[in-house]
């Protein structure tokens, strides 16, 4: 015969949380570490944290301070700021917070936390249960705990954002730069892409700039769109029947690539030199060299778009 699970309200079994839960937890305190696989003791109860008074403090297998708190309901801000604060108070790199009813927004909190700072966070939902009449029993179980992968996520976001603002530097530069000479770009902003692009006049092609961390590139995208993809072709056939008018007025080679596997067809010129990684004392001369590019292309392809066959 197999007994029925049934769960317990929380008041039932600790009627007061700091009296009656935080008091259990204390004195059962491998119960918890048993659920989270790392080693707990010494805990005791309003563990001072500067003017501030933890749950419970207790340590781990290395003898670090960790800190714990509790709350026998739904997660809140409030709790959330206490559990930052006390941790900062009291230099521990372990926080565990044990809830009744963990929000949606607040696992994501402790996920982001875990992702970017060397704090390890634990989120743990507490419940009671019992089989048949049997005496109420702890359920603990962990909603949101540290991890290599939310480490490397951590890491990978990082490097994302940095590469973001690197981006969105050079191109702010080059902007600047090139509204002093030319009005090709001046309607448009800074992003953190690896592109910036202004419309051509014609719908479907835009004149872009590109960098990657070490290279750059300046060029005419074709791209008319999902299902217009004969048109996007015709157009790019179009302007490369003019390619050696095109390449005498712009003063050297260009690529003219149809970029296969794609709906889209470019012209441009790359450069093997420059990008956002280089030392940025190089920056202004590698976005002068972009925006002379830009300039002479634009030029040398004008006469071909303007007349093009839609």
């Amino acid at each position: 015969m197999v007994g029925r699970l049934e769960r317990v309200p929380l008041r039932e079994v600790w009627q007061h949380e700091a009296l009656d839960f935080t008091r259990w937890l204390r004195d059962d305190i491998d119960v918890l570490g048993e659920t989270l696989g790392i080693t707990l003791s010494d805990a005791e109860c309003e563990g001072p944290a500067g003017d501030f008074n933890v749950d419970i403090i207790a340590q781990d297998e290395d003898g670090n301070p960790v800190i714990i708190e509790n709350q026998l309901e739904k997660s809140d801000h409030d709790h959330l700021g206490k559990l930052i604060t006390y941790l900062t108070a009291i230099e521990a790199h372990t926080a565990l917070w044990i809830v009744a009813d963990p929000r949606p927004e607040h696992v994501r909190a402790i996920t982001w936390l875990n992702e970017f700072s060397p704090v390890a966070f634990y989120l743990v939902k507490v419940e009671a249960v019992r089989i048949g009449e049997s005496e109420p029993a702890p359920l603990l179980t962990l909603i949101v705990g540290p991890s290599e992968e939310a480490r490397q996520a951590g890491e990978a976001k990082k490097g994302m954002a940095e590469r973001y603002g690197i981006r969105k530097a050079f191109w702010t530069g080059l902007l600047e730069r090139a509204g002093q000479r030319t009005s090709l770009h001046s309607t448009i902003s800074p992003q953190p892409s690896g592109w910036i692009w202004a419309g051509a006049g014609v719908r479907g092609l835009s004149l872009n700039y590109g960098i990657k961390q070490h290279a750059a590139s300046v060029g005419l995208y074709i791209d008319r769109g999902k299902g217009e993809d004969e048109q996007t072709e015709s157009i790019f056939r179009q302007l490369e029947a003019h390619q050696s008018e095109v390449e005498a007025t712009y003063g050297g080679p260009v690529n003219w690539d149809p970029l296969e596997g794609k709906r889209a067809c470019w012209v441009g010129v790359q450069f093997s030199r420059g990008g956002y990684r280089d030392d940025e004392e190089t920056w202004p001369e590698i976005q002068d060299e972009m925006i002379e590019a830009m300039i002479k292309l634009e030029k040398a392809l004008r006469p071909y778009i303007d007349t093009l066959e839609l």
